[in-house]
């Protein structure tokens, strides 16, 4: 079968995203699609490009599927770009010296950062903030610089933040540069420009507005920065962040019409003045006009999709609305923000003392919504930008007061974009909704609202409670309350029995789901064993066994390795034992020993020889802190800046016989080469020069999770005081058998939120948070220790009728007796 070929020039958000869409609609699969993608990356998320900081990890940034594995009609070639454009001949010259021929040619492109000819702009102390090689160029230079080097941002616009924060987070000391009268210039107002500007500096970010740059010269430092009003800054590195021009270069050399301004110019429907060459995203100058953002880019795909497979989409017009929070503080604009239409009436709430600004632009009669602007505080975004040429439902300033109502999602019309991002309706999300999606995640997968940015979320959030989707948030049938509220409802009752608490609270007698968890409740209040009295009945076998139930009906034994450390005394004891009950033994990926086959009435004499040997439960049965897994960090190993094992052990060693809502593994990696694979941990911490990095919620599973920064540079002393704060929030406010990953994302505010909490101490709980920490740690006891210790205790451990009584026949050791294989599972044994 013969296939049309589409070869795609540029390989970013937006031609990722074409590609995406011609291979979901493409039922028939007509078109071949080649994609050259002149970065060695494919594509990744250069929106949030200021998240690579501080990970230096590219895969956290890679878009979904941007690789087309098993895709025999999608062929990717990275590192490779595109030279030249034959248009008679219809192929495209590449690097690498090949030919491809095409039927359509999608020019994707992008933009290149904008370099003014400031004298001195080509020095190697220069950089842009365009792509992840930037920021390893910069990253390079500032550990040159050392910690609180001057660092200068030409630019005070969207990026230009972004790039100052960027600096911040390397442990430098930010300017920036802007030669408009204020930052932001596009986005806000005079108003709301000051208050930003006053934000960003109570940061620690010097600001320099209505100057521009005159030289840069060598200085002490490196760089001296001259500026028009005569002044220098003598710093280490400059960033220019001055904007974007259209990468049209190749087009203008085949011939294609450009635009005054630069790019590709097309007609509604993305095609350029060669009927056989499309352009989409930032390099397309649509009916003249380029957009930078990443909705617009979307929605030329989208376009470019449709029309290959027999459509006729045109161009809907773009959304320019943005909301960000850069260094922590809240900005949004949408709509004639400006109020440059006729007869506009603005209405401006400034709050100096709360730092906040708002503002609406409203028709001359005040009933229609133009635009706004929301500083310091733009929780209402998501409410008032599908409102935008639509009727207000109230008076505007009781809008943006703080008491005043404010609109619910299920006053805007069908026809109203939630998402902007990609163009989602709340017809479409209800829709979705109506047809049975029921949750957040879902309305995602249906409707792909949501995905890119995430502002739309809370607006979601109400459709989903307005269209009558109760998501019940009792425990289980016997408890109309959730598993925080329980928490909470202990907590502050003192109450320490399932008995008391079902009496008073709940119904019946309780069942298989809320019984562990009030366990669990208990045992996260209080240091009491969790086979103290009727606690012990509240358990699922493992906690009730102290030990993993395995699918023979025999137990595993892990024994606590704090870091993974083990003394050669408590080996050899680990390998006695293992002998003499007839144990296989195996690594675990948590640098611990796993020994399995052990019969229930063996296990307090396992225990016994382990105790003695030092060694205490490793808790891998319990829904509580399993591991702290470690590299060697500078203890052993050249690249290390941080003693890793040492804070490894530290944190086991206080987190042990913690108990949560689900398990919990840490991660410690002694610098950014991240041996421990802390970033796919609940709890990671990644060394660096300047100090600890806090990353939390990596979760494996079935939809795995990378952990995302909460905190950088980060001292001892600070980072054990946020470990604390982050794991009792965990534990008081999620659901039963939440994860942390899952936690985050159901949280109203997401990660901005618990940084706030954590970090900030927005609630004004963390003296609490830390009181309950402290209080587990000064009652942790071994449990297996504790069963030893107590004779009505060690009764339990007595084997059901139909307990094996020999060793487990599934395991055997090979002739050697070196290690064991599993023999009845159809596996040869493993060669010596």
């Amino acid at each position: 079968m013969s296939h049309k070929s589409v070869v795609v020039v540029g390989h970013g958000m937006v031609g990722h995203r074409f590609v995406e869409a011609m291979r979901s609609r493409d039922e028939a699969g007509d078109w071949k699609v080649t994609v050259l993608c002149e970065e060695t990356l494919p594509a990744y998320d250069r929106v949030g490009l200021s998240s690579y900081v501080g990970a230096w990890d590219p895969k956290e940034l890679a878009l979904a599927g941007n690789e087309y594995d098993g895709d025999a009609m999608v062929d990717l070639r990275t590192g490779v770009r595109a030279d030249a454009i034959d248009r008679d001949a219809r192929t495209v010259t590449t690097s690498a010296g090949d030919t491809l021929s095409y039927d359509a040619l999608v020019m994707a492109t992008g933009s290149y950062a904008f370099v003014p000819p400031v004298p001195g702009h080509d020095r190697p102390e220069c950089f842009v903030y365009r792509t992840i090689d930037d920021l390893d160029g910069i990253r390079a230079r500032a550990d040159a610089a050392g910690p609180g080097a001057v660092g200068v941002v030409v630019g005070g616009g969207l990026l230009g933040l972004e790039a100052a924060n960027a600096l911040r987070l390397m442990g430098m000391t930010p300017h920036v540069v802007e030669f408009a009268p204020r930052l932001m210039p596009i986005q806000v107002d005079e108003g709301g420009g000051a208050l930003l500007a006053r934000l960003v500096e109570n940061l620690g970010v010097s600001v320099h507005t209505g100057v521009g740059t005159a030289a840069i010269t060598e200085g002490p430092d490196g760089i001296a920065v001259e500026l028009s009003d005569g002044s220098v800054i003598d710093a280490s590195l400059l960033v220019f962040s001055a904007g974007v021009r259209p990468q049209d270069q190749l087009a203008r050399d085949a011939g294609l019409e450009v635009g005054p301004r630069g790019g590709i110019v097309t007609d509604i429907g993305c095609r350029t003045s060669d009927d056989a060459i499309y352009a989409v995203g930032e390099v397309a100058a649509v009916e003249g006009v380029c957009y930078g953002l990443v909705a617009p880019g979307y929605s030329t795909a989208e376009v470019v999709a449709d029309r290959l497979l027999g459509g006729a989409a045109e161009f809907p017009g773009a959304d320019l609305s943005t909301k960000l929070k850069l260094m922590g503080v809240d900005v949004a604009s949408f709509g004639d923000a400006h109020a440059q239409s006729e007869g506009a009436l603005e209405v401006v709430l400034n709050d100096a003392a709360k730092g906040t600004y708002a503002k609406l632009v409203v028709s001359d009669d005040a009933r229609i919504l133009l635009g706004g602007i929301l500083v310091g505080d733009a929780s209402a975004y998501a409410s008032l930008r599908p409102l935008v040429g639509r009727e207000l439902p109230g008076d505007p300033a009781a809008l943006i007061s703080p008491a005043g109502e404010k609109p619910g999602a299920g006053s805007l019309p069908d026809d109203a974009e939630v998402c902007s991002c990609n163009a989602v309706t709340k017809g479409t999300i209800c829709g979705a909704i109506a047809e049975g999606a029921c949750d957040i995640a879902q309305v995602k997968a249906c409707t792909n609202a949501g995905t890119t940015c995430g502002g739309c979320l809370p607006t979601i959030k109400q459709l989903l409670a307005s269209s009558g989707v109760v998501l019940s948030k009792a425990l289980c049938e016997h408890f109309e309350q959730s598993r925080a509220e329980l928490f909470q409802i202990v907590q502050a009752t003192g109450t320490r029995t399932f008995s008391a608490l079902i009496s008073k609270y709940g119904k019946g007698t309780g069942c298989d789901i809320c019984k562990p968890v009030v366990a669990s409740i208990l045992a996260s209040t209080d240091s009491d064993h969790i086979l103290h009295r009727q606690q012990a009945g509240l358990q699922d076998t493992n906690d009730h066994f102290l030990a993993n139930i395995q699918k023979n009906g025999t137990y595993s034994v892990v024994p606590r390795m704090p870091g993974g450390e083990c003394t050669p005394e408590q080996l050899i004891v680990i390998g006695e034992v293992a002998r003499d009950f007839g144990l296989y033994v195996k690594m675990t990926g948590g640098q611990r020993i796993d020994m399995f086959g052990a019969r229930v009435e063996q296990l307090p004499q396992i225990w016994k020889r382990l105790v003695d040997a030092g060694m205490e439960s490793g808790q891998a049965y319990g829904k509580s802190l399993r591991t702290v897994k470690s590299c060697v960090g500078s203890t052993w190993c050249r690249y290390g800046v941080q003693d890793s094992v040492g804070m490894a052990v530290d944190l086991e060693m206080r987190y042990r016989g913690l108990r949560s809502p689900h398990k919990i593994k840490f991660g410690v990696s002694g610098c950014a080469r991240e041996c421990a694979e802390a970033r796919g941990k609940d709890v990671g911490v990644i060394a660096t020069e300047s100090g600890w990095n806090l990353y939390v919620c990596g979760n494996g599973g079935q939809s795995p999770k990378h952990a995302v920064l909460l905190a950088g540079g980060l001292d001892d002393e600070t980072l054990v005081k946020y470990i604390d704060r982050f794991l009792m929030f965990y534990i008081r406010t999620a659901d039963r058998l939440q994860r942390t990953a899952p936690w985050l994302e159901a949280m109203d505010g997401g990660l901005d939120h618990l940084k706030d909490v954590v970090c900030n101490d927005s609630l004004g709980i963390a003296d609490e948070l830390e009181a309950a920490m402290a209080k587990h740690v000064h009652g942790y006891k071994d449990e297996w220790a504790g069963v030893l210790e107590d004779p009505e205790k060690l009764a339990r451990f007595v084997s059901f009728v139909n307990a094996p009584d020999e060793a487990d026949p599934t395991v055997a050791f090979d002739e050697s007796g070196a290690r064991k294989v599993p023999v009845l599972m159809g596996m040869p044994p493993m060669p010596a």
